[in-house]
């Protein structure tokens, strides 16, 4: 099987910090590949803005060393390179001064008011509003513009909600992209295919045939470059809050009437409000906060989290593990196990679905246990799926059972390479598709959730509690799924 890739049409990209981080490492990267496969037309236009002088040379110059790097071992991104690079331009520009708009404007406008802008806010949100006023001072929210703004969008809900009127007050709903790039991942999608493309699963996806529901994103690395953003977000506002939350949205959600934006959206946002608030008397037994300290990952030292970020003390959590419930018809009674952290033994992150026991067993005690199945989607590192289920063991000598997966995995299944999630996300924004992306409602729901835990720890004044680099987090993390009974998915194959 080969996968198929539609061109879109021509477009002009604009990526405010066009020299961070995550325009260097992702984005330009991702556009690079997209081009390479045919998807980007040679009229298109990627212009880098920030505040540094230089000139469109320079800028390629610099774009070139890092997508050097980033596409080392994709042969056929390298043939392109040269080509690509021809596409981009750069503009110096702050967003707190007018000087150099009007020019700026007016270059983007020459291609006419019917093209496709996309503006991409990879900026510090403290900017959003700024940048939003002047593009909307000088045209540049009319026709066909879109605006990409990533998270975090605000700290709370009241920040959300100051953001979201800065950002409304200069684009239409519809032309605004929040993105969450783990919804562009290729599992999370195939979960809408598995749910409601295949009449085996969705007849068994409700409390009656399912235990309970795991999500794990796990990471290896520590700060890296984002201290100080990171001391003051924390896990819970870094990756629960938007990340997970989305992904348990993604398996709970009803079946959309169809596969329209809005109409995926709505059930999203469904369950979201259908989320059990976590009051706080509640918080020591269904939440977990931790920090790594000093530890080995993949054999190598590492420091503590405290050592990275230069200070005696910080109360910022870099693990969370909750357990969360959605009150509804479809969901009673089914807990959602959610664990994220940073310094864990591996990068992963999966959705695993524990269906029930059998209500009677046939086989004598010598045959072995039987476990029930379960539906593993990994999204990383390795995008694919896998079915547990039980099989006679191979050989004479009685009926002994064993637990195995159907394996899928998408990279040998299609043989291809499977664009990376900000690839598919960017494509979508030029073609206008929001499906993927993140509505305002979604957006306030989710911080209507978290606010009150973040409350309750402040109120508690408590500190993480500790866990060593390289491990599966604090031990409270176990006690919290093995007081009902319950263990974290280990996968052994």
């Amino acid at each position: 099987m080969t996968a198929k890739t539609l061109p879109v049409d021509p477009f002009d990209l604009v990526i405010f910090g066009g020299t961070g981080d995550l325009a260097l490492r992702k984005l330009l990267p991702g556009l690079l590949r997209r081009y390479a496969d045919g998807q980007i037309p040679d009229d298109s236009r990627i212009i880098g803005v920030a505040r540094d002088k230089q000139s469109d040379a320079d800028y390629r110059a610099k774009v070139g060393d890092a997508l050097s790097r980033a596409c080392a071992s994709d042969e056929v991104a390298k043939a392109k390179l040269p080509a690509f690079l021809e596409k981009l331009g750069y503009h110096a520009l702050d967003a707190t001064k007018d000087e150099g708009w009007e020019e700026f404007a007016s270059e983007l406008k020459a291609h006419g008011e019917d093209r496709i802008r996309v503006f991409y806010l990879s900026t510090s949100p403290s900017l959003f509003v700024n940048l939003c006023d002047r593009l909307r001072a000088h045209g540049l929210n009319r026709g066909q513009s879109r605006v990409v703004i990533e998270k975090p969008i605000g700290h709370d809900l009241a920040s959300a909600a100051v953001i979201n009127d800065a950002v409304g007050s200069a684009f239409a709903e519809s032309q605004i992209f929040r993105i969450d790039h783990y919804l562009g991942k290729e599992t999370v999608q195939n979960l809408l295919a598995l749910r409601f493309a295949n009449i085996l699963f969705e007849p068994l996806w409700n409390a009656n045939h399912i235990d309970h529901v795991q999500i794990t994103v796990a990471e290896t690395v520590g700060l890296e470059k984002r201290a100080t953003y990171y001391d003051t977000s924390g896990a819970l506002r870094d990756m629960v809050q938007n990340h997970l939350l989305q992904l348990l949205c993604m398996v709970a959600m009803e079946p959309p009437a169809a596969l329209q934006a809005d109409a995926v959206r709505d059930e999203k946002l469904k369950v979201l409000r259908s989320l059990r608030p976590i009051e706080a008397e509640e918080i020591g037994q269904l939440t977990v906060r931790g920090q790594y300290r000093a530890g080995a990952v993949n054999g190598a030292a590492v420091p503590g989290y405290l050592d990275e970020l230069g200070r005696e003390d910080s109360r910022t959590e870099t693990f969370v593990a909750l357990k969360a419930e959605v009150d509804n018809w479809r969901w009673a009674g089914v807990p959602f196990y959610l664990r994220t952290g940073k310094r864990l033994p591996e990068r992963v992150s999966e959705i695993v679905i524990s269906f029930r026991q059998i209500p009677h067993s046939i086989f004598e005690n010598s045959a072995g246990p039987v476990m029930g199945n379960k539906l593993v989607l990994r999204l990383q590192p390795d995008e694919g799926v896998k079915l547990w289920m039980m099989i006679k063991d191979p050989g004479p000598g009685g009926l002994r059972l064993q637990q195995v997966p159907l394996d899928m995995s998408f990279a040998e299944a299609f043989g291809v390479h499977q664009p990376e999630a900000y690839e598919r996300l960017l494509m979508d924004v030029v073609r206008g598709n929001p499906t993927l992306f993140m509505r305002r409602d979604e957006v306030e729901a989710a911080w209507k959730w978290i606010d009150p835990i973040l409350a309750a720890w402040e109120s508690k004044r408590e500190s993480p509690k500790a866990y060593t680099a390289g491990s599966w987090g604090p031990s409270a993390a176990v006690a919290l799924v093995e007081r009902d009974g319950r263990t974290w998915h280990e996968d052994t194959v």
